[in-house]
Order: structure tokens, then C-alpha cells, then sequence
């Protein structure tokens, strides 16, 4: 019993083409064509819809275990089915962290239910504190894709290097949050204009890109892979060209809300547009979208954070994150269908993300899995955070009208939104 997609708009990672899909066992058996179906197959009507291969969100929160009340894996992966993400990468930040085997095999075993592929990062240091490595053959034995300690930096040189080398030996891309706490602790939005006029304390762009700079000089004298999280500001991007361009292994992710907003969004002093990195300025913006198109940042992420309502009721008070899983692809088709061919929208927000990981997916050709979700590059509609999926409504697009709706997910060849 196969599934077949007929008449869609096939979108891969370097080119269009109009024909039929079939899934057969998990995974993709014919991509383009005339496919004849078999009686007992089930047959999709997709004319006048674009198939993209399923979205790999490198950078998710799903705040499992131990903090439920914002998410779980079960909610965060129906977010994700939603939005089109078919493999996410779920971050250590959690209560008890993810530090310990133990902890990754809860995750993996309980997202088998959900249908989604769930690659759980594991921590660099016990409890996120910067104080002793972890076992990284362990966890990655226990089901770990990744390490890192996302939410803060690693910032002890010789624990990062010892990282950065493990996870070259062990095949696991080390994942960075870089900030430099000396400058950036309790900081609330970007320093600045909105800083000043708002009475709280900034984040300037060199926490960012500072700890950028020393992440990489690490990564570079040891000749390992690092990879930056989101990618904010115009200095960083910078950065991280130069590195490129002397053969450093390092690539980088960025958001939709650093491409589309500014930090104008935080001066009405809702939480909502509050993470961490902030919104920045208008040429950090622009620079973002220079990243994108010249190749420098290599991937669309989410860095999808959920809070509950009551914890950001309080501009001050309130912890940093936004939900965007499913938000994140409509918005880059709105806000860069004039900038980014479908194909390279692809690339960024499914290919790249997958190759950087080493995890299967991201593109749809024969024998790989048969992820993908379809998708009306027409429809117009407005995000209303209580119809999202996932449990918690602090969305950066709320009230937005976004151009582009998910109408069906598959993973596995599976429906699962």
C-alpha cells in the first residue's frame, strides 16, 4: 500500500517540477511523472499545492522534562506536523537537563508516539553549569544528535576545545549559543535606541559576536565543525564570512523574526517580541538577509521557546523565547519569495539543516524518507496564537498575515497533520 501525491508542485533542493510522488514504506519510491495507483493506495489530490521536502528545525525547545506547563514533546511535535517540520532537534535546557542518558532515552522513546523525528541535543556540561563535561559516547549511544548547552555559552576554553574535538570524533555537530555573559547578563532587548527609551537594560551586539569570534578561533585550532545559533546581528555575520572564506568548518543558523523585525517591535512593551538574541536594528536586519542570500548563514531555524501566558504577562520580568514552528515557513515565503527561489528556501530550511546534523531527510528523492508537506503558496491568513498547536501563545507573528499555509504533513510516508 503506497500513498501518491498527484499533481503537485514538487519543490527539491535545486529545482521545480510538476508530477506525482509516491511513498511506499517509508519512504519515497517515484518523484515526478504520471504514477498509476493501485486499488488499495491511498490517492492525494495536490493540484495547485507545492510539495517541499519535509522542514529540519535544527533549534527547538520542547521543555520535556520537567517543564510542561510550556510544552511537552507531545504538544511540540503537533506545533511542528503543523508548521510542516518533519525532524527537530530538541535543546538540553531542560528540568532535570539533558546531561545524562537516562534523560535522552525519555526523550527518544517518548516522541516514537508523535510520529515526528525527534533528535534530542544533548548537554556539553552537567546541568548546563560550565562545570564538567559530560559522557558524550554515552549519550550519543542513548539516541544524542548533538551537544550543546543552549541558553547559555561554554564559557570555559578548555571544556569547549574538549567538546569541539569530541564531537569531531564521535560524528556530533556542537551546536553554540554565543554570548558573552559579561556583557549581556540581564539584559532584556537590544542596547540601544529601544534600551534607552524603554529604561531597561541592553544587549549590545558585541555579546554576540565577540563570543563568536573566540568560538571559532577554538574550533579553527583544533580544525573541528562548530555551529553558531542564531545568527543576529550584522558584525557576527561578518564573522562568521571571514571564517568561511579561510576554510574554517563553521555554519550558522538564523530566524525568521531577525529577517522580518527590528527591535522597533519591543518598544509597546509586550514580551512576546522578547528573546534572546533580541531583535536588533534595521542594517542587522538587512545584513541577515544579505547572509541568506550569498550563502554565509546556511540555515532557517525556529529557536521555537514556549512560555505560558501568566510567565509573559511582565515586559521586565518575563523569560526571553518565542514560539514559531509553525509560523516559520509561511513567514520566509511572505517576507522572501521575492529574494529566495523556492529551491533555495528548501535548501535553507530543510537540506542544509539535515547535512549539518548527518540525520537522513531534507530533500525529496528516491529512497529517502518520505517526508514532505504540502503546501498553498496562496492562502492568506492571520496568526491567532490560541488556534496554534502547541500549548503555550507567546507567537512573534501574532496578528501577522502570512502568504503560504501547510495543508498536509508526512513523516515516514505517514499523515500526520
Amino acid at each position: 500500500m503506497a500513498v501518491v501525491i498527484k499533481n503537485a508542485t514538487i519543490v527539491n533542493i535545486d529545482e521545480e517540477i510538476h508530477g506525482d510522488i509516491v511513498m511506499r514504506d517509508g519512504v519515497f519510491v517515484r518523484v515526478g511523472g504520471n504514477a498509476v495507483a493501485e486499488p488499495e493506495d491511498t490517492v492525494v489530490e495536490a493540484e495547485g499545492l507545492c510539495a517541499f521536502p519535509g522542514l529540519v528545525d535544527m533549534h527547538v525547545h520542547l521543555r520535556d522534562p520537567g517543564q510542561t506547563h510550556k510544552e511537552d514533546i507531545l504538544s511540540g511535535c503537533a506545533a511542528a506536523a503543523a508548521g510542516g517540520v518533519t525532524s527537530l532537534v530538541c535543546m538540553p535546557n531542560t528540568s532535570p537537563a539533558v546531561d545524562s542518558a537516562e534523560t535522552v532515552a525519555y526523550i527518544v522513546n517518548k516522541a516514537k508516539a508523535t510520529g515526528i523525528h525527534v533528535y534530542p541535543a544533548a548537554a556539553i556540561t552537567f546541568g548546563l553549569s560550565g562545570s564538567g563535561c559530560c559522557d558524550y559516547e554515552a549519550l550519543k549511544k542513548a539516541g544524542a544528535a548533538a551537544l550543546s548547552d543552549d541558553g547559555r555559552p561554554v564559557e570555559d576554553d578548555g571544556m569547549l576545545l574538549n567538546a569541539l574535538r569530541e564531537g569531531e570524533r564521535l560524528g556530533l555537530p556542537v551546536l553554540c549559543h554565543c554570548e558573552d555573559l559579561t556583557q549581556a547578563a540581564g539584559g532584556k532587548v537590544h542596547e540601544g535606541r529601544a534600551s534607552r527609551l524603554l529604561g531597561v537594560k541592553g544587549m549590545s551586539s558585541a555579546s554576540e559576536y565577540a563570543d563568536i569570534e573566540r568560538t571559532i578561533s577554538l574550533a579553527e585550532s583544533v580544525g573541528a565543525r562548530v555551529h553558531i545559533c542564531h545568527v543576529s546581528t550584522k558584525e557576527s555575520i561578518d564573522v562568521i564570512r571571514r571564517a568561511k572564506a579561510r576554510g574554517v568548518k563553521v555554519t550558522c543558523e538564523t530566524a525568521p523574526h531577525y529577517f522580518i523585525y527590528t527591535c522597533e517591535k519591543v518598544l509597546g512593551r509586550d514580551a512576546d517580541y522578547r528573546m534572546n538574541p533580541p531583535l536588533r536594528e534595521e542594517a542587522d536586519r538587512l545584513a541577515v538577509i544579505d547572509g541568506l542570500l550569498d550563502g554565509t548563514i546556511d540555515a532557517i531555524a525556529t529557536d521555537h521557546a514556549p512560555h505560558s501566558p501568566e510567565e509573559k504577562a511582565d515586559f521586565v520580568k518575563a523569560p526571553n523565547g518565542v514560539i514559531g514552528m509553525e509560523t516559520s515557513l509561511a513567514a520566509t515565503l511572505t517576507f522572501l519569495r521575492d529574494q529566495l527561489s523556492l529551491p533555495e528556501i528548501a535548501r535553507l530550511m530543510s537540506f542544509h539543516p539535515a547535512r549539518i546534523l548527518g540525520i537522513p531527510g531534507g530533500e525529496i528523492k528516491i529512497g529517502a524518507p518520505a517526508d514532505l508537506t504540502l503546501v498553498n503558496l496562496s492562502e492568506k491568513w492571520i496568526v491567532d496564537p490560541t488556534r496554534l498547536h502547541g500549548r503555550s501563545r507567546n507567537a512573534v507573528f501574532k496578528g501577522e498575515e502570512l502568504t503560504g499555509r501547510v495543508k498536509a504533513t508526512y513523516c515516514g510516508g505517514k499523515r500526520v497533520f
